[in-house]
C-alpha cells in the first residue's frame, strides 16, 4: 500500500522513489530528535542506546529493504575487532582494509551508469564512523602527551559496550548522509552533557528551525532549477549544436543548482543534530553558545566566496575534517605535504565511488588548487598587483571576476563527478575543448614567469629563505 502511495507522490513531484524515500527519512529525524529530549534525556542510556537502534534499522529497512545486512554485518565485525585485538595497529589496519574493501567491493556489485540511491550510500558515511572509531579507540592508548588537542577530545578511555557502537553506527541524526561525528561526542550526547543548560535539554529548537528552513529553500532550488539542468542534457546533440558560450554558462548554471543537491540534505539533517544536542559546540570567545559541531556546509561562505579553497572549506566540512585527521596528517611521516595531500584527495575519490570521474574530479581539485594557491601567492608578494587587488574602485569588477571563473570551474570539474564513465565526461570536456584544464595548466606554467617580473627579487629571496 505505502509503495503505489510513495511511487505516485515522487511522480507528482517530479523525483524518484528512493529520493523520496531519503528526503522523508531525514524529516523523520526531527520528530525522532523530539522523542528523545522530551522522553529520554538523561534517562537509562540502555533504553536510548536501543531507541537509536531501533530508529535506525527502521529507517535503513524502509530505504533499502534487507539490505540493511550489510551495515549489521560491518558493524558486529567491527565490535569484534576492538574486542578480540584491542588497541593494536593490526587492528586498526585491518579495521581500514575490511572496511573499505567491504564498501569498494559493494561499488563492484551495484555500480550502474547513473547515480543511484542504494545500500552503498548510507554505507559510505558507515565506513568512515567505523575506521574512525578503530582510531580512536587505538589512541586512548597513547600517552596524551603525545596526541594533538583533537586527538585527545575523540580518544576513547575504554572499548565501548555492544549497544553503544549500534547505537553510533544507526543514529537517526547520522545514518543516512552524515555528518561525521566520534563516538566520545555520542557518548556525550546520551549522558546529557551536549547541552547549553546543565540537566536541562539544550535551548536548541530555534537553531534547529532555522537550519531546516535554509535546508527546505536549498532542497526548492534544487527541485525547481533541476529538470531545467538535467545532467542527461550533456550527452544531447542540442548541447554540441549550442555556442561556446552557451556550453560555459550551462556548465556553470547547472553545477551551482547540482550542488544545491548536497547543501539541502547536509543542511536538514545538521538541523536534526542541533535539536537532539548533538550539534552543541560550547560557546565562543564571546560567550556565545555555538551549535555548528556537526554542521557540513557553511552556507554564506559557500554562496559568496570567489575562492575555490573557500568553497572546499565550506562543503561538506565533516568529512573533509575526518579525512584530514585520520588520512592526511597521519600521513606526516611520509615527510612530504605534497604526497600527503595527493593520497587524501585519492582516497576520497575511491570511497566515493570506482568511477574514473571520481578520480578526475579530484584530481581536477588538486589542480585547480594549486594554481589558485600560486596566484594568491604572486598577488600577497608583488606590491602591483596587492596595490591592484585593494583599490575600492577595482574592488566590485575584481570580485565579480573572481565569482565567474569561480563557478564556472566549480562545475567544471564536477562532470565527471556526475557523469561517472571516461566517454561521457571526455565527450563533454571535448565539447568544450578541455577549457578548464588548458585555463589551469596555462596559469600554473606562466606564473613563475609573472614572478620574476612582478615580484622584487629582495621579496623573492626572503621568501626562498624563509
Amino acid at each position: 500500500m505505502a509503495a503505489p502511495m510513495l511511487q505516485g507522490l515522487a511522480e507528482v513531484l517530479g523525483a524518484s522513489e528512493p529520493a523520496l524515500r531519503l528526503i522523508i527519512s531525514i524529516l523523520i529525524g526531527y520528530p525522532l530528535a523530539l522523542i528523545f529530549r522530551y522522553c529520554l534525556f538523561q534517562k537509562d542510556p540502555f533504553v536510548i542506546h536501543l531507541f537509536h537502534i531501533v530508529t535506525g534499522l527502521c529507517m535503513a529497512y524502509f530505504n533499502f529493504g534487507v539490505q540493511l545486512y550489510h551495515s549489521l554485518l560491518c558493524v558486529v565485525i567491527q565490535f569484534l575487532s576492538l574486542r578480540l585485538m584491542g588497541r593494536t595497529i593490526t587492528a586498526v589496519c585491518s579495521s581500514f582494509i575490511f572496511q573499505m574493501a567491504y564498501l569498494l567491493l559493494g561499488y563492484c556489485y551495484t555500480a550502474t551508469e547513473h547515480y543511484d540511491i542504494k545500500w552503498t550510500m548510507p554505507h559510505c558515511v558507515l565506513t568512515l564512523k567505523l575506521i574512525g572509531l578503530a582510531f580512536d579507540y587505538y589512541d586512548g592508548g597513547k600517552d596524551p602527551e603525545q596526541l594533538s588537542a583533537e586527538q585527545r577530545q575523540s580518544i576513547l578511555p575504554q572499548v565501548p559496550s555492544f549497544v553503544e557502537v549500534c547505537g553510533f553506527s544507526y543514529f537517526y541524526g547520522g545514518f543516512l548522509v552524515g555528518p561525521q561525528f566520534t563516538m566520545r561526542s555520542y557518548q556525550r550526547l546520551v549522558a546529557g552533557e551536549l547541552t547549553d543548560c546543565p540537566g536541562q535539554t539544550p535551548n536548541s529548537i530555534l537553531p534547529a528551525v532555522k537550519r531546516v528552513c535554509l535546508g527546505l529553500l536549498c532542497l526548492s532550488i534544487y527541485t525547481l532549477g533541476s529538470p531545467f539542468f538535467p545532467d542527461s542534457y550533456f550527452l544531447s546533440d542540442d548541447f554540441e549544436a549550442q555556442a561556446f558560450w552557451y556550453r560555459c554558462f550551462y556548465i556553470l548554471v547547472w553545477g551551482k543548482v547540482t550542488l544545491y543537491k548536497y547543501v539541502s540534505c547536509w543542511v536538514i539533517t545538521e538541523g536534526v543534530c542541533i535539536l537532539s544536542g548533538l550539534g552543541y559546540n560550547g560557546r565562543d570567545s564571546r560567550g556565545v553558545v555555538q551549535w555548528d559541531a556537526c554542521a557540513n556546509m557553511k552556507v554564506w561562505q559557500f554562496e559568496t566566496t570567489p575562492l575555490f579553497t573557500g568553497t572546499i572549506a565550506s562543503f561538506n566540512i565533516n568529512t573533509n575534517a575526518w579525512v584530514a585527521r585520520h588520512v592526511f596528517k597521519r600521513l606526516k611521516f611520509l615527510g612530504n605535504k605534497m604526497a600527503s595531500q595527493s593520497a587524501a584527495l585519492f582516497f576520497l575519490a575511491i570511497w566515493h565511488g570506482l568511477h574514473s570521474g571520481y578520480l578526475l574530479c579530484f584530481l581536477m581539485e588538486f589542480i585547480i588548487v594549486t594554481a589558485e594557491r600560486q596566484a594568491m601567492s604572486l598577488v600577497r608578494d608583488s606590491p602591483v598587483l596587492t596595490q591592484i587587488s585593494q583599490s575600492p574602485v577595482l574592488w566590485l569588477p575584481l570580485y565579480l571576476l573572481q565569482q565567474l571563473i569561480h563557478w564556472l570551474f566549480m562545475g567544471y570539474p564536477l562532470i565527471p563527478f556526475c557523469l561517472f564513465t571516461w566517454d561521457k565526461w571526455f565527450k563533454v570536456y571535448s565539447s568544450v575543448y578541455f577549457c578548464g584544464h588548458v585555463f589551469f595548466f596555462t596559469a600554473m606554467l606562466i606564473m613563475p614567469y609573472l614572478r620574476r617580473a612582478l615580484v622584487p627579487r629582495k621579496k623573492e629571496k626572503e621568501k626562498k629563505e624563509e
